[in-house]
């Protein structure tokens, strides 16, 4: 299975999202993301063009691990009643 460029690691124990991509073989770190915004921040300081599209439109260059896309903090489970 061939990874996708852009990966939005699992979710960190104190919130945000590890942003990595892939380029010729090599893992950079872009940065940690707390929102969707950051990550449109990240690619576009790295130039791609339309980066609020790739992220807001689910571009499949982007790859969310572990956990649901666009979600940058973990979900409480609500109490038993």
């Amino acid at each position: 299975m061939e990874r996708t460029p852009i990966t939005v690691h699992r979710i960190s124990p104190s919130g945000g999202r590890r942003v990595t991509i892939r380029v010729g073989g090599v893992d950079t770190v872009l940065g940690v993301a707390y929102g969707d915004r950051d990550l449109v921040e990240f690619l576009r300081r790295i130039d791609l063009p339309d980066p609020e599209e790739l992220v807001l439109g689910d571009s499949v260059a982007i790859g969310w691990q572990d956990d649901p896309a666009h979600v940058y903090e973990t979900q409480e489970a609500p109490p038993d009643e």
